[in-house]
Formats: structure tokens, C-alpha cells, sequence
């Protein structure tokens, strides 16, 4: 067994970051001030402003407001007709101004995620190649190993960074492989950690692993920019995952690594071998998990009954799926059962119908739930197929139903009621989005189960009225935990993310809510985001305090999390 990375290096200390006073002067004149997204105002300039730096006669002469320019960015903004040509213009407000880019998407929150993250970036990475865009970034090769620290040597060789956030690209949600171009999704998550959590911007990198890619379209397209090679897996995958890790170390040893979109295997591998020995997290495997768990924290609540007590099937089996079931088993263990007891109140479905032990391809994450065979023998099967949702749900009784599938419509009729026959508050969580790929719809699944399910769901749906009452139905959105969780984890200096900090994150987006009223939703409101980040940075950084995984001490947590928020608004700039 490899010993953790911890053990292994002694990283050097943080190197010295930038003071205030630093960051808010500039030698840059004219032209060069405006090109800059991290000093451009734009018209907000002050006229002391535009003098001092040679901006006079190079924009309009009104001085604007911050707040004004955001009403104006919003009005060009709502009047483009579709998703895409939102997030074109979201990015390149990005790439010109920085403040009103980060003030804006933190004012429109629950609209402008889809449009930054989502399946919208999905959109906008089918093009990335055909577009002239702003290279945002550190763009490492496999080809060209060596390279690594030399890249982010380039990229800033003097700031110490709080956050890196790398993605392979090879399973973006709803296009799968899309090579190089996925470096668009390292940058609008990083976007949403900075507008939700109050992560600087200017101290964390977006990072594209460029390990080839196996679609023969970008292949064989004379504009593709990326590595035209099939993906490299095995011990040179590993191997150059290895580099990259010890050279972010080395280079940043405070930064906390995070890995978007990789395939559940190398995924996996990768938090398997790192996360004892540094501060990492995927937040396709543990994030859904965790705020599916604060969901059913809730559901708990309502439903007056125990985690450990709980039938649960997820429909689904990817990395989402095991991920929930993995956050699901831990909780149930806290409540004191076995490991093997409470991974056996779970059945895990994927394509081929439910997970047994003598199914020859199962997947590593898969393989601890896969049920005994003979446990299913005499159930009802299509032939030649596994046993299927309907089957399992009338055998199993389940008391908890997930749906990380993409399958829409998967919950039918004949599921849901026979679900609400054995469970007296059915909850059910379809979490795939967009809606149109949702397993279930909420007003039907209320009115199947005669308004006793607790529903929460992965899309945005409005609320729904069943019989006089107006169910709310919250949103399973990984950005309502992951912000807060990561800033918690900053604040804190911890030496990893562990167990204990996910459950206190869950819980803390959990005690949010108020359940007293009939149809309550069982997440917070994704418009206040900042405000959840908050408490979750609050807990999370008192469970990393207790179990002796923080760095740094502080008397008052509270004033440390609020003071440590970068906030998007204009600072006077000093010409040097």
C-alpha cells in the first residue's frame, strides 16, 4: 500500500501572499488598465481615477456606479433570446470585467448557475473550439509532463493559491467527452465558488488535464486545440495525475484540489490515493451525495423517523448514485450500525437492472453494494436482463427513492403507488436535471402518493398546490453545500476534507430550514446562497477545529468566515 502523500513530502512554507494595498496599484496605463479584467471599471472609474492612469478620452465621461452598471449588464443580458447566447456574454463580461462579471452572477444566483454551469457550459464546450475566447487558465498536457510546474510558473509565480480545480473533461454532464474544451467547466464551477462562497477569484486556478480524448469528431476537426491522441489511461494516466498533484504541493501547499468530470473509475482511484494525505474533493461523488444527504436530514425531520431505519434504492449506480449512497451509509452508520448492516439496506440499479454479486462487469464503486444473487433469483426479470426498478421497488418496500439516472420519467405510476402502499412519507429524490430529464415530476408525484412524499429535486420546479396545500419543492443543487464547504475548508487550513466536515456541512444546510408548515421545502432557497455558504463555512470549519484537522485557531468563528468572504465591489486603484 502507497503511503499518503503527506508522509511522503515535507511542502515547503506558503509562499507570502500580495497585501491589500498591493493588489488595489497598478503601473499599467491606459488602454492596458481597461484590457485587464482585474482593474477595469469600466465607466465607474473616478475622474482622480482616470487621470492618474490615462483614461481620459478612452471611455464615456459619466461615472457610474457599480450598482448601476449591474442594471445595465442585467438589461443586455435578459434581452438575448436562448441559453447559449447568455452564457456567451456572461463569459466575455468575465473576461473584460472581473467585479461586475462576479457582481451581477451573485445578484441572479438561481438564474444565472444553468447558465454559467450546467448543461448550458455543455453548449458552449461543443463550440470551444470553433470560438476566438480569452485563454482563462492553466492548460497541462500529458504529452508534455515536464511542463507542469513551469505552466503554473507562468501562470502566477508569485501568489500562494487557495483553491485548484482540474478536470480531465471526460464525462461533462449531458456530452460525456469533449476534450480540451472542457476547461470551461473548471471555470464556471470556480465562478459559482466565487459569486456563491466568496472564494477570490484571484487565488484560484482553473486547470485542464489534457490526456487526448476518444471523440473522433474533435479528432479529426483541423480547429480542435487539444491533444489528438485517444485518452491515455492506465499507469501513464496515473503517473501524470501523480506529477501534476506533487507539483501543486510543492508550488501551492495551502491550496485545496478539487477534480470535476472525470470517469467515475479514475475518479475514485484518484480520491482513493489522495484524500487521507492532502485537502482534495470530487464534487461529483462526494457533493451530490452530501446535499442529497442534507435533504434527507430534513426528510428525517418531518418524517419523525431515523436514517438507520431506512430502505433505500437508487436508481442510477454512476458516480452520482454511489456517491448519495456512500453519504447515505455513513450517516447510517453514525446512527451506530456496521458498515455491512447499513450497506445492506441499499439496492443500487444501473442499465442492466439491479446490482448482483455475479455480475461479471461491475464497476469498482458498484461492487460494495452489488446484492447476493440469490437474493433475486426468483424475482421477476425481462429475459436476458437484470430485475428492474418496478420489481425491485415491490420487493424491497423502499422508504427512500433516488434517481440519478437521466432516465425522464423513470418513477411511474405503478412505482411511486406501489412505494406510498408500504411507506407512510415516501421521499423521493430525482435528481437528474434538466427537468426534461428528471425521473419524476413533482405534481405527479404528490398527487400519486396523495401528497405524502417528501420531494426534492435535481431541476428547478415551481411550486405545486395538491388538495389547498402549496408544496415548495427544493432543489438538490451541489452549489448549495460545496461553496461553504470549501470556504470552510480555507478558512480552517484543515489537512483534508474528512467525513466529519461533509456531515457538518449536510447538517448545517439542513438546520436552515423550518418544517412546521405543511409542504415546506426541504433545502434552503438557492437565492441566498451566500448566506447558506456561510453557515456551512461556520460548521464546517468547528468540525475541522474538533477533530484536530484545522491549522489555524480562532476565537471567533463567525468573524473568521465573514472576514475571509472576498466580496465582488470596487476598490480605489492607485497608479504606481
Amino acid at each position: 500500500m502507497s503511503q499518503p502523500l503527506s508522509q511522503r513530502e515535507n511542502p515547503p512554507p506558503t509562499r507570502t501572499a500580495p497585501s491589500p494595498l498591493d493588489r488595489y496599484q497598478t503601473a499599467a496605463r491606459g488602454l492596458d488598465v481597461l484590457n485587464s479584467p482585474l482593474l477595469n471599471k469600466g465607466t465607474a472609474f473616478t475622474a482622480e481615477e482616470r487621470d492618474a492612469l490615462g483614461l481620459t478620452g478612452l471611455i464615456p465621461s459619466d461615472v457610474c456606479s457599480l450598482e448601476t452598471q449591474v442594471k445595465r449588464a442585467y438589461l443586455q443580458y435578459d434581452r438575448l433570446p436562448d441559453a447559449l447566447g447568455k452564457n456567451i456574454y456572461l463569459t466575455a463580461l468575465h473576461d473584460r470585467n472581473e467585479i461586475l462579471f462576479f457582481r451581477l452572477f451573485s445578484e441572479h444566483l438561481r438564474e444565472m448557475i444553468p447558465i454559467v454551469n450546467d448543461l448550458t457550459v455543455g453548449l458552449a464546450i461543443e463550440q470551444y473550439h470553433h470560438e476566438c475566447r480569452r485563454p482563462r487558465g492553466v492548460y497541462l498536457s500529458i504529452d508534455h509532463a515536464s511542463s507542469i510546474e513551469q505552466s503554473f510558473e507562468n501562470f502566477d509565480a508569485n501568489r500562494d493559491m487557495d483553491l485548484i480545480l482540474a478536470t480531465d473533461a471526460e464525462q461533462i454532464l449531458g456530452i460525456g467527452d469533449w476534450g480540451v474544451g472542457g476547461i470551461e467547466v473548471s471555470i464556471g464551477k470556480l465562478a459559482i465558488y466565487t459569486a456563491a462562497g466568496g472564494i477570490d477569484p484571484t487565488r484560484a486556478v482553473p486547470v485542464m488535464l489534457d490526456v487526448g480524448t476518444n471523440r473522433e469528431e474533435l479528432v479529426g476537426d483541423p480547429m480542435y486545440v487539444g491533444n489528438r491522441h485517444p485518452r491515455i489511461r492506465g499507469d501513464r494516466y496515473a503517473a501524470f495525475i501523480d506529477v501534476y498533484v506533487k507539483t501543486v504541493r510543492r508550488l501551492y501547499p495551502n491550496a485545496l484540489l478539487l477534480w470535476e468530470d472525470l470517469a467515475p473509475d479514475n475518479g475514485r482511484r484518484i480520491l482513493a490515493r489522495y484524500r487521507e494525505g492532502m485537502c482534495t474533493f470530487n464534487d461529483d461523488i462526494q457533493g451530490t451525495g452530501a446535499i442529497t444527504l442534507a435533504a434527507t436530514i430534513t426528510a428525517m425531520r418531518v418524517s419523525g423517523t431515523t436514517m438507520r431505519s431506512q430502505r433505500v434504492v437508487i436508481f442510477g449506480a454512476g458516480t452520482a448514485g454511489i456517491g448519495v449512497a456512500d453519504e447515505l451509509r455513513n450517516a447510517m452508520m453514525r446512527e451506530g450500525l456496521t458498515r455491512s448492516e447499513a450497506t445492506s439496506r441499499f439496492w443500487c440499479i444501473d442499465s442492466k437492472g439491479l446490482l448482483t454479486s455475479d455480475m461479471a462487469d461491475l464497476h469498482d464503486h458498484q461492487a460494495p453494494y452489488a446484492r447476493p444473487a440469490s437474493e433475486s433469483r426468483a424475482w421477476n426479470r425481462p429475459s436476458h436482463k437484470g430485475v428492474e426498478l418496478a420489481e425491485v421497488v415491490r420487493r424491497v418496500k423502499p422508504t427512500i427513492l433516488v434517481g440519478a439516472s437521466g432516465v425522464s420519467g423513470a418513477f411511474t405510476e405503478a412505482v411511486i403507488r406501489n412505494m406510498a402502499d408500504y411507506a407512510e412519507r415516501p421521499i423521493i429524490f430525482p435528481l437528474s436535471h434538466p427537468a426534461s430529464r428528471s425521473e419524476g415530476n413533482p405534481t405527479e408525484l404528490l398527487a400519486w402518493t396523495d401528497g405524502r412524499a417528501l420531494v426534492a429535486t435535481g431541476a428547478a420546479f415551481t411550486p405545486v398546490t395538491y388538495k389547498g396545500i402549496t408544496y415548495v419543492v427544493g432543489q438538490i443543487s451541489n452549489a448549495m453545500l460545496y461553496p461553504g464547504l470549501v470556504l470552510g475548508t480555507i478558512v480552517s487550513r484543515a489537512t483534508r476534507i474528512s467525513d466529519g466536515m461533509f456531515a457538518a456541512a449536510a447538517s448545517a444546510v439542513s438546520s436552515l430550514v423550518t418544517v412546521r408548515q405543511p409542504g415546506a421545502s426541504l433545502l434552503p432557497n438557492i437565492d441566498d446562497l451566500r448566506s447558506v455558504a456561510r453557515t456551512v463555512a461556520g460548521a464546517v470549519v468547528e468540525a475541522a477545529l474538533n477533530e484536530g484537522l484545522a491549522r489555524v485557531k480562532m476565537p471567533d468563528i463567525g468573524r473568521a468566515v465573514e472576514e475571509a468572504m472576498w466580496q465582488p465591489r470596487y476598490q480605489p486603484l492607485r497608479a504606481v
